[in-house]
């Protein structure tokens, strides 16, 4: 099968990804801390690392947005449920058979329809959950005698629990995306693709004609 190197990840991409990934890994491991489920750093001390690991993990937020809207990079996240059961049954059944990816991977569509579908929810849902509940973490006071000095409420129960349940599924989704990450052509040809920017891709003459084949049967089977 004919292959060609393209330079599909950016350099701000690829700095964002792994800036991302490490902000999370710490907040996830402070957080823990502040839970008390483990202990690394000291109470206090955890607590200090959270807040700052916030601030930065928001800052990175703002920058990519930005980056996302200038470069039209955020179309490569619209949802669609086409096509979503046939990658499904691929990662359940299919990749355990060696059989081909349903759809090739190209520079203007680097996003399989269950990644869209999964990097939506996560862009739209978890992290801003737990960023918004992070903050109320953070400037939540209790009512004061004498006004309010930041944000007044009655319990923390709810914020508590939509921050911890939004906690264990972005570590769901760091392990599933670990195990994802060495289904590529090798074990590690999508991790070298995201630290160098360059991935080896089929030629597009032979791709067309392994999707058309691909999808056509993923079609006739969801119609049957």
């Amino acid at each position: 099968m004919i292959t060609k190197t393209v330079y599909i990840y950016r350099a701000f991409e690829r700095f964002w990804h792994w800036t991302q990934a490490l902000l999370i890994m710490f907040l996830a491991l402070t957080g823990f801390e502040i839970h008390g489920s483990i202990e690394f750093f000291g109470f206090e001390a955890a607590v200090t690392y959270h807040n700052v690991a916030a601030y930065a993990l928001i800052i990175l937020i703002v920058f990519a947005i930005f980056w996302h809207l200038t470069t039209g990079e955020w179309r490569q996240y619209i949802p669609s449920l086409t096509h979503v059961r046939t990658y499904m049954n691929y990662y359940v059944f299919g990749i355990f058979r060696d059989e081909p990816h349903p759809t090739r991977k190209s520079v203007l569509s680097k996003l399989n329809p269950l990644q869209k579908l999964t990097y939506f929810g996560l862009k739209v849902l978890i992290i801003p959950g737990m960023l918004i509940s992070g903050l109320f973490y953070i400037f939540y006071r209790y009512p004061q005698k004498h006004g309010i000095e930041a944000l007044n409420i009655e319990s923390l129960e709810i914020i508590a629990i939509i921050h911890t349940a939004g906690a264990f599924l972005l570590l769901a989704f760091l392990i599933v995306h670990l195990y994802l990450m060495t289904t590529g052509e090798t074990v590690f040809s999508n991790l070298r693709a995201m630290l160098t920017g360059y991935e080896q891709l089929h030629e597009e003459e032979e791709d067309q004609g392994i999707n058309i084949q691909v999808i056509s049967e993923a079609d006739e089977e969801e119609k049957a």
